[in-house]
């Protein structure tokens, strides 16, 4: 199958002068978004020729711990969500949202 289209998502990080991350912006123009700003992010791309998986975490400098916390509970509950779509097994999907649940109790997210 011929590739028909491209799509590109293009990630900003501006630095300050010890070149710690000040500014997130991202655009992906075929989900309709151009240079909005964000706090954090968690890149992950699979590498099959040396099966590993590589990895970019940044967030900015001025960014909440709590939200880093709230950030880190949806991260993993949509990885949960993915895990399924991907495999079909139900059984870890339910431990991977069973731990979910408990890092949010542990983290006390209910009342942030």
């Amino acid at each position: 199958m011929a590739i028909t289209h491209t799509s590109e998502i293009k990630l900003t990080v501006g630095l300050d002068e010890n070149r710690v991350p000040e500014e997130l912006t991202w655009s992906a123009q075929d989900g309709g978004v151009e240079n909005e700003e964000a706090k954090a992010m968690l890149l992950s791309v699979w590498d099959s020729k040396n099966r590993e998986s590589l990895k970019i975490d940044l967030w900015t400098k001025d960014m909440p711990v709590d939200e880093m916390k709230i950030f880190f509970h949806q991260t993993l509950t949509t990885m949960a969500d993915t895990f399924m779509k991907a495999t079909q097994d139900e059984k870890m999907t339910a431990t991977m949202k069973d731990f979910c649940d408990y890092f949010a109790e542990k983290l006390e997210l209910d009342k942030l």
